[in-house]
């Protein structure tokens, strides 16, 4: 039987990299998916793959997730589609690079809305509908800055180390109905990977240094994530909460 058969998942910034990936993976084991992002174009062709698959149902809510309204529409539309709501997986992420001194207020401002707040937005509406049915699964995409620091990243760093308190605050208070958990992804083949690493005077070489000086010799792959969300999303993970599950191939080693 598929893992995720008959249930319904929000995933934000899951029009391209882990989002993407943990959406696909999750049609694949019969979940109906709500997928978001502001690319209208990129967000109807993610839901053409997965149904072109033959893999469950998806529905493509465009808007921003820094707005409360785009969050407000993600999860009436998984009421109204689906009638239940059974894990949201908040994944869209934004980098902010800058030092301190340099960064703008509506740079640090949008890092923190999107990395951090609109986590809290998707969790504060879809918390009362999981309660109230019993059962739900929160699963935030976070990162290895939770923990490590990397040049001109401070906002970045401060909203992933924010989310992941929060999250943890979310494990304690909504338990047992609601299990709410972290992924901490390391550097991974996507979008914001190659945004990321234009802090540096050459960006490709750090990528490929960073993939030569990993104990796994390679970065990620949004599929190596969407591994470790489809098991904390499962009923194997029934006994899992409030725990920050690190998927960096050995980053925090270094």
């Amino acid at each position: 039987m598929k893992k995720l058969n008959n249930k319904t998942a929000i995933i934000t910034g899951s029009t391209s990299g882990i989002g993407e990936g943990i959406a696909k993976r999750f049609a694949k084991e019969g979940a109906n998916i709500i997928i978001s992002g502001r690319n209208q174009e990129a967000g109807e062709r993610v839901c053409r793959e997965i149904l072109a698959e033959g893999n469950g149902s998806c529905y493509f809510v465009q808007g921003d997730i820094t707005d409360f309204d785009t969050n407000q529409l993600l999860v009436s539309t998984a009421l109204e589609q689906f009638g239940s709501l059974d894990i949201i997986v908040p994944s869209a992420g934004e980098l902010g690079i800058g030092a301190a001194a340099d960064i703008t207020k509506e740079t640090w401002d949008l890092t923190i809305a999107t990395n951090l707040s609109a986590v809290f937005y998707l969790c504060n509406l879809s918390l009362p509908h999981m309660r109230e049915q019993g059962s739900g699964t929160i699963i935030v995409i976070s990162s290895i800055a939770a923990y490590k620091f990397f040049p001109n990243h401070p906002a970045y760093c401060a909203s992933k180390a924010g989310v992941n308190a929060f999250v943890r605050q979310l494990a304690l208070d909504y338990g047992p109905q609601v299990r709410a958990n972290l992924i901490c992804p390391g550097q991974v083949d996507t979008p914001l990977l190659h945004n990321s690493v234009k802090a540096f005077d050459n960006p490709e070489e750090i990528i490929q240094q960073t993939a030569d000086r990993l104990p796994m010799k390679r970065i990620g792959l949004p599929d190596d994530i969407a591994g470790a969300a489809l098991f904390i999303a499962s009923d194997e993970a029934a006994w899992i909460t409030g725990s920050s599950f690190v998927v960096d191939g050995g980053s925090l080693l270094l």
